[in-house]
């Protein structure tokens, strides 16, 4: 099955799961046995398969043929090219090709100088008027040749202009920009494009990051910082002529090979091996020298070989467009696709089956323990009215009295509860205080007056290394303070368990780790990227405190706001099935109260009571075994199983 295929299948299992748990919420809403905190993670569970994205980059300096291996990999079967590949840059800045129902095909284009203010990349996403606008018809090749290449575009500006943009100038044009006679610099035009078209693959939720060379992209924070660490499948692209060149490697270590980006997805692409046929060498020869590059290339850069795969894009395409099997082979691009979608489908699908399957299990735990509660009470009512049967006033009188000091008990333990509800409340406050946006705004603040007010180097590392402490120490406090929540609810749940024989299981857990080792990969990216004396002693205090706060400053906030926004959620979800069970059991009471009142004031018959109760016994075994069955059901869609090919009708 090709990667097409596979991603093709891919989009339809998520389609089933989706389909499998709003059945399972909606069945939850018909029948009024869920609550709105139910309802409300099922609704993120299918917003998060909705808006499932797969993120792969690709990576490398000018002239190694990014844009043709994108053309071959993703769009042969479009039957042309969507990306332009020439010879000289066809990609000047970060590029994202991606499509949402309801867009207009066309470039949006951020222009450069908003490097100079002080809004992050995330803001200026959210703010459509600051971007430029290239519609195009996708009817009309040309018309889509012209939007594209915008891309491209650059600028000449003064040296002291290129460097508040943030581009590294140097007079031999060895490590950055190097300027003309008149002192001018060509940086890129554009900070950001996102192309909008609308192909099949974008359609089901592939995004393709394309990366521009090292001098193009200067210092722009967000690519090392978000964007590339974010990519589920990260491909460094080499020409097979040259290997491992000094700029390459310079964009191995500043992009590739951080602290941030993950090493699994991440591959190793020698491209254009084509020019070894020259048809003087023998098979036999050309594969010896490919190996050769290949041991070469894996040892720079400190990699196995097998990590590095020999294709020809340019011969890929070819022969895809035109069924060429034979050139197809020669071109090796299956082997890269072959590992592509095996590293990128099966990762990505193992972690949303690990997060449905636990969501979906939690609420069909919670709705289960909720039915069983029921039945219990159902069984408890219906003893009692069989124990009746053929009983005078006297010993409803007694009966009634029993259910009654029950009912007297619980509500006097619930005092117990009420004061387990207001430390729990307490200690919630306290921990949103510690790992909530109020605290990372504040220290950002008191960072950012640091940072300005500093008269040394020492004093400006020193205020960005408190920065990191202070986030680490904030989430250490949570983490203590969700094992305090933690034991305090386990013991009221196995207090109300023993003492009124309520179904509890004990609490979910959580853990702040996945937030700390966020806040330590940012820190190496930082020591990494600022905190080096080269860049204190090059760059001005105020460059670099910007820099801090439009990259790490900026990462750390979304790394508290998704910590912010679980812990939250895990709040609610772990107090939910005491709440709920505390007014089950009242009810249950309640109920228990109602029927022999009913029976001794003579208000129903005691048959009629045990018959309505027999009936609602139906009822809640009816749905025990609809919820289990719709459990299963969810737990099938999430096998992984492949679609049928529908690669012939991605042209359509």
């Amino acid at each position: 099955m090709s990667l097409i295929d596979r991603f093709s299948a891919y989009a339809a299992w998520r389609s089933n799961v989706s389909g499998a748990i709003q059945h399972l919420r909606s069945w939850l809403t018909e029948t009024e046995v869920g609550d709105a905190q139910s309802d409300l993670r099922l609704q993120h569970l299918l917003d998060r398969l909705r808006e499932d994205k797969l993120v792969v980059a690709f990576v490398a300096e000018f002239s190694r043929g990014k844009s043709e291996l994108i053309n071959a990999i993703f769009f042969a079967e479009y039957g042309k090219r969507v990306l332009p590949s020439s010879a000289g840059r066809t990609t000047m800045c970060p590029t994202e090709l991606q499509w949402e129902s309801g867009q207009t095909p066309g470039v949006r284009l951020l222009p450069i100088d908003t490097r100079a203010r002080r809004e992050s990349m995330n803001d200026l996403r959210r703010a459509p008027a600051e971007w430029v606008f290239e519609p195009f018809d996708v009817r009309d090749a040309g018309s889509v040749e012209r939007a594209l290449r915008r891309v491209s575009e650059t600028l000449r500006v003064p040296r002291a202009e290129a460097e508040r943009l943030g581009f590294v100038v140097d007079d031999t044009g060895m490590a950055g920009a190097r300027p003309d006679a008149d002192g001018q610099v060509e940086v890129a035009r554009w900070r950001h494009a996102i192309i909008q078209f609308p192909h099949p693959l974008l359609e089901q939720g592939l995004v393709i990051v394309d990366t521009p060379g090292l001098n193009a992209i200067g210092s722009e924070p967000e690519l090392t910082l978000s964007l590339l660490p974010s990519a589920h499948a990260l491909l460094f692209v080499l020409a097979a002529d040259t290997g491992v060149t000094q700029s390459d490697l310079a964009v191995w270590n500043n992009q590739v090979n951080t602290g941030r980006t993950q090493r699994r997805g991440r591959m190793v692409v020698l491209n254009k091996i084509d020019g070894l046929w020259d048809g003087l060498r023998s098979d036999t020869t050309i594969e010896s020298e490919i190996n050769r590059q290949v041991s070469s290339v894996a040892e720079t850069l400190g990699i196995e070989p097998r990590q590095v795969f020999p294709v020809s894009a340019q011969k890929a395409l070819l022969a895809k467009v035109n069924h060429d099997q034979a050139l197809l082979d020669r071109s090796r691009i299956e082997n890269l696709e072959h590992a592509l979608s095996h590293e990128l489908l099966p990762a990505r699908q193992q972690i949303l089956t690990e997060s449905a399957l636990s969501e979906a299990s939690e609420i069909v735990g919670r709705v289960v323990e909720l039915l069983e509660a029921r039945l219990s009470g159902l069984h408890e009512q219906l003893r009692e009215m069989s124990d009746l049967r053929g009983k005078n006033q006297s010993v409803i009188e007694y009966m009634m009295r029993k259910v009654r000091t029950e009912k007297e008990e619980f509500e006097q333990g619930l005092q117990k509860y009420h004061a387990v509800r207001s430390v729990f409340t307490n200690l919630s406050n306290k921990l949103l205080a510690h790992i909530g946006l109020d605290a990372v705004r504040v220290e950002t603040r008191r960072t950012r007056e640091a940072m300005l007010d500093a008269n040394f180097s020492r004093d400006l590392r020193g205020a960005m290394v408190e920065f990191f402490d202070t986030l680490r120490g904030n989430l250490l406090k949570s983490s203590q303070e969700v094992t305090e929540i933690t034991t305090m609810l386990d013991a009221m749940y196995k207090r109300l368990s023993v003492e009124h024989g309520l179904k509890l299981a004990p609490p979910t857990s959580f853990s702040t780790f996945r937030y700390q080792r966020e806040i330590t990969k940012l820190e190496t990216a930082f020591n990494d990227q600022l905190n080096s004396v080269g860049t204190m002693i090059t760059q001005w205090k105020g460059t670099v405190t910007q820099r801090f706060f439009e990259t790490i400053a900026t990462e750390a906030r979304r790394t508290f706001e998704i910590a912010n926004r679980d812990v939250e959620q895990w709040l609610r979800a772990v107090m939910a099935p005491l709440e709920t069970q505390v007014r089950e059991y009242q009810l249950q009471l309640k109920r228990r109260l109602e029927s022999v009142k009913r029976v001794y004031e003579a208000t129903g018959t005691l048959e009629e009571r045990i018959d309505e109760l027999n009936q609602h016994e139906t009822v809640l075994l009816r749905q025990l075994e609809e919820l289990r069955g719709m459990q299963g059901a969810i737990e099938r869609a999430l096998a992984p199983a492949d679609a049928a090919p529908v690669a012939a009708n991605l042209a359509a």
